[in-house]
């Protein structure tokens, strides 16, 4: 076993950082507002992601001497002009390319053009997999589109999902295509299903189903986990089948083990938590909820609860256990009761949300204390409802709050 679960280290519990701000107010006592929380978004600097990918410019790039001193000139040349990599990129596809003259390339960008591909979704499939440029266009490429087109996908979806991955263009419609569409089909039951699965990631089309998602479907159904179970695993997470089946099967064993009910969703959860984590990853969570406190036994509760707050970055732990103790002065034992909490977006859910509840707590309108999972698991309806439209009277501006356009300082 790669895990040892059960020795869990413990670390010191860091009070500079748990306590290191004034709540802005207890849900356990009365309210304190100190320091409203700015309606302005937070951490604004690392939502802005520009620069992070390279740009794709359509327009004909000139060459340069440095330029096309560095691989195939002509293949770099045809790449920035035709395709809209960047010279950088060009330089680095080129060399996995090799041609002369430009009709083959040109007939694959021919007709995924006609097929109604964009520049930027072209530009995307060559820099992922530059020799897509030396399919056979009406071979290898029109079948496998025709295909695509029979089962009902949207023009608009199908060009999403085939954008995000060449390989679906690359292998072979009936050697992997159609056998991995009809396996896929014959566990999620529907076209529907089916393409709300590739939606979702087009791995679930371009996977290698006879070496791994076979074999290991067959290890949870001998563990009786239901079929419709199974089906949300192949659609939300299929990397976590995509194993080597003596792995995968440890995994299961490991999870059945530690006392999951195969009937329940977290079961397939914990499986594609531990398929996903490592040694590495479990200690650094450890360690990061036992800074806020957290026991050896409420890390292994707060797991069974929610297997996925085991695979969570030190950033994604940190920021929101900070937001909820200490600025918002509940308990960090409150997060490890409800620990699914972790996993919501702290700037669409968790601050919005809060936001709308200090404002009700100043103006007095909250009768009584509210716990941390009634304000933030419900879904969305739920809570506008509840603590927004019933209360548009009293403060006739506490939708704005909620979307983050009026400061509660102009309250």
């Amino acid at each position: 076993m790669f895990f040892a679960f059960l020795d869990i280290k413990l670390f010191p519990i860091n009070k500079a950082v748990v306590y290191s701000t004034p709540p802005l107010f207890s849900l356990h006592t009365k309210p304190l507002f100190l320091r409203p929380i700015s309606s302005v978004p937070l951490c604004s600097s690392l939502t802005n992601t520009s620069g992070l990918y390279p740009q794709t410019d359509l327009s004909p790039v000139t060459l340069t001497k440095s330029t096309s001193s560095n691989g195939d000139s002509y293949v770099v040349s045809y790449l920035i002009d035709s395709c809209g990599l960047s010279p950088e990129i060009a330089i680095s596809a080129s060399k996995k390319l090799e041609f002369e003259t430009p009709e083959r390339p040109d007939s694959v960008l021919d007709l995924l053009r006609t097929f109604g591909f964009t520049d930027t979704q072209i530009s995307k499939l060559v820099r992922k997999q530059p020799k897509l440029l030396l399919a056979n266009s009406e071979k290898t490429l029109l079948p496998k589109l025709e295909f695509y087109q029979t089962f009902g996908v949207s023009r608009s979806d199908l060009l999403r999902v085939l954008s995000g991955d060449a390989n679906m263009l690359l292998r072979s419609l009936e050697n992997h295509i159609i056998p991995s569409y009809n396996f896929l089909k014959s566990v999620l039951k529907s076209d529907k299903k089916v393409l709300y699965a590739m939606k979702r990631t087009s791995w679930n089309v371009s996977a290698d189903y006879t070496n791994y998602v076979v074999p290991n479907i067959a290890v949870l159904r001998e563990f009786d986990v239901p079929e419709s179970k199974i089906g949300l695993l192949l659609t939300h997470h299929p990397e976590a089948i995509l194993k080597k089946p003596e792995h995968f099967k440890e995994i299961v064993n490991m999870v059945k083990e530690m006392g999951f009910d195969p009937s329940k969703s977290t079961f397939l959860q914990a499986v594609h938590a531990i398929g996903k984590s490592n040694k590495s990853i479990w200690d650094r969570c450890c360690e990061s909820f036992g800074k806020w406190g957290w026991s050896r036994d409420e890390i292994l509760s707060a797991f069974k609860k929610q297997p996925h707050c085991m695979i969570l970055s030190e950033k994604k732990i940190a920021r929101g256990m900070d937001f909820i103790v200490n600025k918002m002065g509940w308990y960090s034992k409150d997060v490890a009761r409800n620990p699914t909490i972790l996993l919501y977006s702290l700037e669409k859910r968790i601050v919005p949300r809060c936001l709308v509840i200090q404002v009700l707590s100043s103006k007095g309108l909250l009768e009584k204390d509210l716990n941390l999972s009634t304000i933030l698991m419900p879904p969305e309806k739920w809570f506008l409802e509840r603590f927004v439209i019933s209360y548009e009277k009293e403060v006739p501006h506490l939708l704005g709050v909620y979307q983050r356009k009026v400061d509660i300082l102009e309250l």
